[in-house]
């Protein structure tokens, strides 16, 4: 048991880890991405007193433009270099979780095994489906097979075994699916404000820049207001993304738990049926 435990608090740490390493890359390759590739000077007009305006058109004229857009558009880029690093890492995972076939036939060749009281069938299935799902009925079936083996258990304390092993088994699972799941849905919430607190500087700025000339430049102001809402519009379109990934992974999730619940409803219907059926032959003989 102490092995047990110490080998799951290691693996715990390497996860934060993994988690807080990703995040610092992410911030890394932002920024890089942030002055090497928007901030290029192939992608400005410089003029005699090293001013900087974007380019005419082309996809350098938008790389400049949100390059102007202030030090807050590599954070927010960082936040959506996150989400898509974590969305791709909780994909993953959920679809090891689902397992290797398919989750409705699984479960109907789970209940035609257990109808035909063929335990070690179910296991097998079990077995090879593989899974978050196919682990947690696995253990309520490996411990069906043992309760009805033991001879100084009544009915109600079988159910209960039974019972209490799928529970722990899910209280196990669940964890590794949701892992994870709150920075996506932290994010959701920061990359908006961060959008908003990039525009507020850059209006700040524009209007700064406005007041120094001494004269209003309708063409300067409007420029610079473009360059200040581009912040917002990066932190919307990342909270967006945020929460239609967040969204569809807990979807995701509770079908899981769902049928991982209906598996364990049928294990335990099946268990009272055989219970009764044993009880009623053992009467008869």
């Amino acid at each position: 048991m102490q092995s047990n435990t110490s080998s799951e608090g290691g693996s715990n740490v390497f996860k934060s880890l993994f988690s807080v390493m990703v995040m610092v890359i992410a911030f890394i390759v932002a920024f890089l991405v942030f002055y090497l590739v928007f901030g290029a000077k192939s992608n400005f007009n410089i003029d005699d007193k090293g001013h900087m305006e974007p380019i005419a058109e082309g996809m350098g004229h938008w790389y400049a433009t949100i390059y102007k857009g202030g030090m807050i558009v590599p954070i927010i880029l960082g936040l959506l270099i996150i989400v898509i690093a974590f969305a791709i890492e909780r994909a993953l995972t959920i679809a090891r979780a689902t397992g290797s076939g398919n989750m409705d036939n699984f479960l109907k060749k789970v209940r035609v095994k257990l109808d035909a009281n063929d335990l070690n069938g179910a296991i097998a299935l079990c077995d090879a489906q593989k899974g978050s799902v196919g682990n947690v009925i696995k253990s309520g079936l490996v411990r069906y097979k043992q309760v009805m083996e033991d001879n100084t258990m009544d009915k109600d304390e079988k159910l209960v075994a039974i019972q209490k092993e799928l529970e722990e088994a899910t209280t196990l699972e669940l964890p590794m699916l949701e892992k994870n799941l709150t920075i996506i849905a932290t994010i959701a919430s920061i990359a908006t404000l961060m959008g908003l607190l990039g525009t507020v500087l850059g209006m700040i700025r524009a209007f700064s820049a406005l007041a120094a000339t001494g004269a209003p430049d309708a063409s300067q102001l409007s420029t610079g207001i473009s360059e200040a809402l581009i912040n917002t519009a990066f932190g919307i379109g990342t909270s967006a993304l945020s929460i239609v990934l967040y969204n569809s992974f807990t979807s995701s999730i509770d079908s899981l738990t769902y049928r991982i619940d209906e598996a364990g409803f049928t294990i335990s219907q099946n268990f009272a049926a055989s219970y009764h059926k044993k009880n009623k032959e053992n009467a008869a003989a």
